[in-house]
Parts: structure tokens; C-alpha cells; sequence
């Protein structure tokens, strides 16, 4: 290996020439220009098949973005599997959906449903839950709860009602003598329930509370509940308060012992903390639980392989093997992986193919840098400063021949629909880039800047009726792919690439030979 490679990505950070909510275009990004301007690059694709998505209609995420990054192969992911499952019937054929199932159907009590409730297709989609509904009441069940979680983010920001519409249809059409199938809680998605990497615990504990207990504000319906909260507050889906569903006084779906419980998200990062609260013994400590129902619950995945979280689950998960990883540690190559709390998982466990534990204690070296629990749009610049101090240091000591990290600004501040705030985000991350780049300079080493999905390059659409309004979710656009070494201008292929092809592209600049099962580099 002649130079060791530091790998940027810019997270959210999108390629597109469409000026409409483009806080790439509309911010200060003198370095990004620059490397474009001298340097070899090109944009690749980061949804869709390219991410082992079902569709070029399904935005790319951290997470499977990640995975193809770290695995240089397409794996089919979360929706896709999902999907497949569904279609087969072989879901329902699962030990786990037959315990559950079962279980209720024997006894006459609740099956639950816990998720977020849109077509996203990110971290969930409505059409798994409205399958396994329909299921649920073909077996022989007699009473379903769900508690929705409110989008806003991987979907139109107000578009909440609509996906409610969408479920009562369905009960109204299901509910019978024999059927009774209901909303019972909700609130938005970064209020309650779907906090990641145990960075802000109180938000599971208002989920739990609401759940489990049926302890939240009542409204007679969700329609209710939304267009009440939204009107006190003016927040948009993701950030609407809790509420609970009841009739005379009383929740109509607070969870019993004997009932059984399905989290059907299929993104792992946001269900992690849900699921250890339903699995956890007695020594489970990190809020207080109150009275714990004896109920049977699953996960849709498996969201953590290694450390078997949840205990059960409906649908097996990609067997991703032969990792970038894997193959430095063939070679003794010793790599450095360095984010703040909000993107750490990516660099490490969805880097490394959903694995926790390192594959070797000796070759690898990761750095967490906590996250601030706070709104992102407040302090825009997160832990750019931060995370780059670590690069430069880990450039500096000379022990590491690949560095990776993640800059998440442009993604976590443009999920917030604050345009303003984005464009900080993204010069933020530009200025911390130049720092990179100057030691890449002085110390020799090969840079490449990617970005693992759109973002903060559209923050307005316009709507079915042609009017402009925020976007929140992430882009279907490209990301780009650049190669800065100062002594070399590296020769890229003509043709369509995506991010499975990043990683056969670093072996290549380290000279080593791929392995047999990975995309092509993108190296002449």
C-alpha cells in the first residue's frame, strides 16, 4: 500500500443542478467547488436497487448507504425483505408470528402493532402493517391495537392524516362481530419512542408510558388528536406531542399481560431502544418502566445480529459478509472510524455489515463523539470541529492506513426543514473538510468525499396541487464521488455506479485485489 486513504462522508450531502430548496448550491462550499474543479469525480447512485432497495422510487438511507459502502455488494435491505416475505407468506410461517399469533387467538386478547405509521419506506411502510392486519383477522384474532408514530420526515411534513385515513379505511372495511381493530396512541417521531443510540432515553419512556400504559393527554380519535396538537403547537408530524386514544375516559389500548406485541419498523437504529425495553429482566435500568406486562413481543428484523436485540423477530436479515473490513484486516492494514453519536453506528456497525463487535481488536480503533440533545437547527455545526480534530490526530500519529467518518449536519439539520440552519450545516461541514484536506497535503495520504444520500440538496418540493412546500426527507438525487491525491490525478470509469462500488475503489487505491463477490471499481 503506497498512501493511506481517508474517506469522508458527508452525510445528506446530495448532487443535483436543481436550484429548488438546494442548500448544497445556495451555501458557501469554496473547498467542495474546488476539489470538483481539479480533481477526478462523478456523481453515484445511493437509492433505489443501487442500495437493495425494492425501487428507484425508494429514497436511500444511513443505513443501507452504509452497508453498501462497507460491503462493496448489494444486499437486498428492510423494505425489499419485507417485501418479500410479505408476498411469499412465509412471515406468517414463522415461528415467531405463529407464537404470537397464536398466543392471542388462543386467549381472546390484543395483538399490538407499534411503528411509524407512513410509506416512507425508510424506516417502515403502512403497507406491511395493513397486511398483517388483514392476516391477523384471517387467523382468527379478535382484537388489534396500533400505536402510530407520526412521519414527517421520510414523507410530505403535515402528511400525517392522510396515512390515518388510510388505516381507519381499512378497519372500518375489517370491523365486524368478530373484529375490533383501533388506533390507541401516536405522536410524533422525535418526540416519543424512536430515539437512536441511547442518546436521549427520556423519549422512550414517554413512548413506554403512552404504549403500554395508556398514559398520555385522550382524544376521542387520532384525526382528533393531530389536528388538535398541531393547531396548539404548529409542529409538523415528526414533532407533534403524544397523545392517547380513549372512549369514557379510559384507553382503549393500554397492553395487558397475556396480549402480544410487533414493532413493525424495519430500520433497526430507531427500534433498538423499544425493543430492549420489552425484552429486558428486571435489571433493566434506563427509565422506570412501572408495572411491566407479561406480553410476547417481536421486532419486524433482527435490528442488532450481535447482540441479539430483539430476543424475537418476524423476518431474518441480510447475511452480509466479506466486508471492507474483513479485507484490511487480511492484509494487516490497521483503519480508524470516527463520527458524533447521531452517525456512529454508520461508520462502525452498518459499515461493517450489522456487526457490533470489531473483527479485530487489534486493527481497528473507533471514536464516538456525543451528540448534543438538542434540535439540530439550534446549533447546526454539531461536532464538525470535533470530528475532524479526530481525523487530523488519527492522520497525524501515522499508525492507520484507512481512516473513515461521517459528518451528519447535512442530514440531521436538514431533516429539521430549516433552511437557514441547513446552509450553516453544510458550510460547517466544508470548513472542516479544507482542515482535512491541508493534512492530507502534509502528511501524504490519498482523500476521497462521498456522501452515503441526498438531503440538504432538496428542502422544497412542490405538492400534487403545485405548491412549494418543505421537504424533509431525504433526496433521490446522486452523491459525489471525488478522488484528491496531490501527486496523482486518479483515471475513473465511464458508467453508471453506485455506492457498492466505493469500497472496491478504496482497495484498488491501496492495491489490493477486491474480493471475487463485490461491484467493480470505479478506477481505469
Amino acid at each position: 500500500m503506497s498512501k493511506p486513504v481517508v474517506l469522508v462522508v458527508m452525510d445528506g450531502v446530495g448532487e443535483t443542478p436543481e436550484t429548488l430548496g438546494n442548500c448544497v448550491l445556495r451555501a458557501n462550499t469554496p473547498t467542495l467547488d474546488d476539489l470538483k474543479a481539479n480533481n477526478p469525480w462523478q456523481c453515484i447512485k445511493a437509492h433505489g436497487g443501487a442500495v437493495g432497495l425494492p425501487t428507484d422510487d425508494d429514497m436511500g438511507n444511513s443505513e443501507v448507504g452504509h452497508n453498501a459502502l462497507g460491503c462493496g455488494q448489494i444486499y437486498s435491505q428492510g423494505a425489499k425483505l419485507v417485501n418479500e416475505s410479505i408476498e411469499s407468506g412465509s412471515i406468517y410461517e414463522s415461528e415467531t408470528w405463529k407464537d404470537l399469533a397464536g398466543s392471542v387467538i388462543a386467549s381472546g386478547k390484543t395483538l399490538h402493532f407499534i411503528g411509524l405509521l407512513s410509506d416512507g419506506n425508510v424506516h417502515s411502510n403502512i403497507s406491511h402493517l395493513i397486511a398483517m392486519v388483514k392476516e391477523a383477522k384471517k387467523e382468527g384474532v379478535k382484537k388489534v391495537r396500533v400505536h402510530a408514530l407520526l412521519d414527517g420526515r421520510d414523507v410530505p411534513a403535515t402528511s400525517a392524516p392522510e396515512y390515518v385515513a388510510q388505516l381507519e379505511e381499512v378497519f372500518a372495511e375489517l370491523n365486524d362481530d368478530s373484529f375490533d381493530g383501533r388506533i390507541a396512541s401516536g405522536g410524533g417521531r422525535m418526540t416519543i419512542t424512536m430515539d437512536r443510540y441511547q442518546a436521549n432515553w427520556p423519549m422512550v419512556a414517554l413512548g413506554w408510558d403512552v404504549h403500554v400504559h395508556g398514559k398520555g393527554r385522550q382524544f376521542a380519535s387520532a384525526q382528533e388528536a393531530i389536528e388538535t396538537l398541531r393547531q396548539e403547537t404548529g409542529a409538523i408530524d415528526q414533532d407533534l406531542p403524544a397523545f392517547v386514544i380513549a372512549k369514557d375516559g379510559e384507553p382503549v389500548g393500554a397492553m395487558q399481560d397475556g396480549d402480544s406485541v410487533i414493532l413493525f419498523n424495519f430500520r433497526g437504529d430507531r427500534a433498538l431502544e423499544l425493543s430492549m425495553a420489552f425484552d429486558g429482566d428486571e435489571s433493566f435500568d434506563h427509565f422506570d418502566r412501572g408495572a411491566v406486562p407479561a406480553v410476547k413481543y417481536a421486532g419486524m428484523l433482527e435490528y442488532d445480529g450481535d447482540l441479539k436485540i430483539p430476543h424475537h423477530y418476524l423476518v431474518n436479515p441480510p447475511q452480509i459478509k466479506d466486508t471492507l473490513t474483513e479485507l484490511l484486516v487480511e492484509h494487516g492494514i490497521k483503519e480508524y472510524a470516527v463520527s458524533e453519536t447521531q452517525k456512529y453506528g454508520h461508520v462502525t456497525y452498518f459499515w461493517n455489515g450489522n456487526r457490533s463487535g470489531k473483527v479485530s481488536e487489534e486493527l481497528e480503533d473507533y471514536c464516538e463523539i456525543p451528540s448534543d440533545v438538542r434540535s439540530f437547527d439550534e446549533c447546526p455545526w454539531m461536532k464538525a470541529t470535533e470530528i475532524a480534530d479526530k481525523v487530523i490526530e488519527a492522520i497525524e500519529s501515522h499508525q492507520y492506513g484507512f481512516i473513515r467518518c461521517n459528518f451528519p449536519n447535512g442530514d440531521m439539520v436538514g431533516h429539521t426543514g430549516n433552511m437557514d440552519a441547513t446552509e450553516i450545516a453544510v458550510e460547517s461541514v466544508d470548513l472542516q473538510l479544507a482542515r482535512i484536506k491541508k493534512v492530507v497535503d502534509q502528511e501524504n495520504c490519498i482523500l476521497i468525499v462521498t456522501a452515503d444520500h441526498g438531503n440538504s440538496d432538496q428542502m422544497l418540493e412542490k405538492n400534487k396541487k403545485g405548491k412549494i412546500e418543505v421537504r424533509t426527507a431525504h433526496s433521490l438525487n446522486p452523491v459525489p464521488f471525488i478522488i484528491y491525491d496531490k501527486d496523482e490525478k486518479h483515471e475513473m470509469k465511464e458508467g453508471k455506479f453506485g455506492l457498492a462500488n466505493v469500497a472496491p475503489t478504496v482497495a484498488g487505491l491501496m492495491g489490493i485485489k477486491p474480493y471475487d463477490s463485490w461491484e467493480e471499481s470505479m478506477l481505469k
